[in-house]
Formats: structure tokens, sequence, C-alpha cells
């Protein structure tokens, strides 16, 4: 399975962005899919989950109301749309995906076993 992201950029504060996650290859065994961020000096946290089959869907507190992800299943692409950034949105956005059935622990514990290489997301004005 191969994950590639697009989307990331300079946005000022309050703006919006989406991001998008193009999976290629047999993901017969991909029950979840996820989008992780990491900001400089700072661990790997998971930012919105989903379980693709069941559509359960988890998110960080920090994006509750803010950040949604939807996904077109022709195109094999998930999407992050993102609202009302803020600086500490700011860092590399990866995609995953993975075999865990509950995205709640893929989120909690970045349980992906596929990565994309990550897109840029820097809030600034």
């Amino acid at each position: 399975v191969q994950l590639v992201e697009s989307g990331g950029g300079l946005v000022q504060p309050g703006g919006s962005l989406r991001l998008s996650c193009i999976l290629s290859g047999p993901f017969l065994d991909v029950n979840t899919i996820g989008w992780f961020r990491q900001a400089p000096g700072k661990e790997r946290e998971g930012v919105l989950c989903l379980n693709h089959r069941t559509l359960t869907t988890v998110y960080a507190d920090s994006v509750k109301g803010r950040f949604t992800i939807s996904r077109d299943n022709v195109k094999n692409t998930v999407s992050l749309q993102m609202t009302s950034l803020q600086p500490e949105d700011t860092g590399v956005y990866y995609c995953a995906a993975a075999s865990q059935w509950n995205p709640r622990l893929m989120c909690g514990q970045a349980l992906g076993d596929y990565w994309g290489q990550g897109t840029q997301v820097t809030v600034s004005s």
C-alpha cells in the first residue's frame, strides 16, 4: 500500500486548507485510515482517524468542529478539510493506513502500517 499526501502550504490564521491522500496498491486488509501531524520538537499525534468500513470516526479534541474527513472510493482518496486554522495547527501532516480495526487506538497510539511522506502545513500571519 502506498499513500501520497498533497495540499499543504502556508495559510493565515483563520484560513482553510484541504489535504488529500491517494491510496494505491492492494488494501483489502486496510480497515482504518488516519491523519496525523507532527510539530517541531513534538511527538506525532493523531488528528482524525476513520474506520472506512463502519465509518466510525475519532477526532482529536483540538480539532473537533474544525476538521472533517471525507473519502472518495472511486478515486481511492481520503481528504482532510481543515478550517479555522491556528498557529498551533502547524506541522507535517501524514496520512496512514492500518489493519487496526479501532480508529481510537489508531489515533491514540499512531498505529499505522503504511505511511505517506507527509505534507507541511504552516499557519502564520
